[in-house]
């Protein structure tokens, strides 16, 4: 592809980024369902692309869980048709009032929501995640510019062409969504922020450090997934084990697998060899500091291996003294993506809840459940581990800013200096009631 069709691409999604802002929600919620028909019409070919893809990442040597990651198969694309049918259902987020004021008698002012235009998101080789993050786009207005991971180009194409048929046949304007296949194609892209208003990028710390220094084009970065399962002295230690096994090896290659397992030095000599064993079961390598060594004879674990995403199945291990070394740990070494606390001191878990400075934080439950769709968002672009302006996993609120609207009846400020007529500043009710400028 050209510099100029990248440039046109971006173009294109602008205008009919603005047509799909003007949709009812019914035409929206129709394209979802008419997407979910049209991938599910060309299943056959989905799958054959999907099996090259495969095949060729295989030949290439690529880990066991990121090929399962790369995987579309009847699993997945039930679970990618029934998440458009939950989208579908889910409650319409444009031209929603947060913010109503009358000004004065008879100047009202509305902040309502709206897309925010046009997004370039680039991600890795999970083909659902095309069609979340376009789905997600759809329903909230926005035009998108998409851009997967090269081990999933064939499944991507072929889930792509199923998008824009099922859109299309809905009655959608075309040219809202598009697909990037190259490294140059995104490097074009990052110099369009005359065209596109956001940059998503799903990733290594690096890369979107990378992103951010090459585009003028504002960045909400979706990075790795560091994330610590914390098992305090006053923990259920039977149930800490069933917890960790599931943070860890439920889905190794997921960002919000447990990477780290903190253990209070005070249960560690009765938990750790319980947890170690049930661990080893499931084929996960241990690498444990000094004193956990000690305890379960594992490999020994770097200052390397607590900045680390490892997507394998191996877990790092540390014990701590207190809960307030559990914490300075997982504020130091984390990626402020899932962290997890496992007691029944509720003062403890008060402590982590608020001293824990990550998008989500949980309590004796497994980090796994760091999930857009397991959130009720119906499905997630990504999980934003940054604090502007979308946190945690971002579902349609994410993908909506405002505008502010003001109705007058000949206000000016002239008059409002001399003193015609007071400022109110009156809270009103917080829906538009018809507007009729001649009153």
């Amino acid at each position: 592809m050209t510099s100029q069709t990248i440039r046109e691409m971006a173009a294109e999604a602008r205008q009919a980024g603005l047509a799909l802002s003007a949709t009812t929600p019914a035409l929206r919620n129709q394209a979802l369902l008419s997407i979910g028909e049209a991938i599910r019409r060309r299943l056959d070919g989905i799958r054959t692309a999907n099996e090259e893809d495969v095949r060729q990442a295989i030949a290439e040597k690529l880990s066991p869980p990121l090929v399962a990651r790369l995987r579309f198969g009847e699993a997945k694309a039930t679970h990618v048709i029934e998440g458009l049918r939950a989208l579908s259902l889910l409650p319409d987020p444009l031209n929603r009032v947060q913010y109503a004021n009358e000004i004065a008698e008879g100047l009202r002012l509305y902040r309502t929501t709206c897309p925010i235009g046009v997004i370039g998101v680039i991600f890795e080789s999970r083909p659902d995640a095309l069609v979340q993050i376009s789905s997600l786009c759809l329903k909230s207005g926005n035009a998108v510019l998409l851009k997967g991971g090269r081990e999933a180009l064939r499944t991507n194409e072929a889930l792509f062409q199923a998008i824009v048929e099922g859109a299309r046949e809905a009655g959608l304007p075309d040219g809202w969504c598009h697909l990037l296949h190259s490294r140059e194609d995104v490097d074009e892209m990052l110099r369009l922020d005359d065209s596109i208003d956001l940059i998503i990028p799903r990733g290594s710390n690096a890369f979107v450090r990378h992103i951010m220094r090459n585009s003028a084009i504002p960045v909400l970065g979706h990075s790795e997934g560091i994330c610590h399962v914390y098992v305090d002295q006053a923990a259920d230690l039977t149930e800490a084990v069933s917890l960790v096994v599931d943070s860890k090896t439920q889905n190794l290659s997921v960002c919000n697998a447990a990477e780290t397992l903190l253990v209070h030095e005070a249960v560690a000599e009765a938990f750790l060899p319980r947890v170690a064993e049930a661990l080893r079961s499931k084929g996960t390598e241990l690498r444990g500091d000094e004193r956990t060594r000690m305890l379960i004879g594992c490999e020994p674990a770097t200052e390397e291996d607590w900045h680390t995403e490892y997507l394998d199945a191996i877990l790092s291990i540390r014990i701590v003294d207190s809960l307030r070394e559990a914490i300075a740990h997982i504020n130091r070494y984390g990626s402020r993506h899932t962290d997890s606390i496992l007691t029944r001191d509720t003062a403890a878990i008060e402590t982590f809840m608020t001293l824990v400075d990550s998008a989500d934080v949980f309590a004796n439950c497994s980090t796994r459940f760091s999930d857009g769709f397991l959130f009720g968002f119906g499905a997630e672009v990504g999980i934003a581990t940054g604090k502007v302006h979308a946190r945690g996993p971002m579902g349609l609120e994410g993908l909506c800013t405002y505008k502010y609207r003001l109705y007058g009846h000949g206000h000016t400020l002239a008059d409002l200096n001399a003193g015609t007529f007071p400022l109110l500043h009156r809270a009103l009710p917080n829906d538009i009631p018809p507007y009729d400028p001649a009153r």
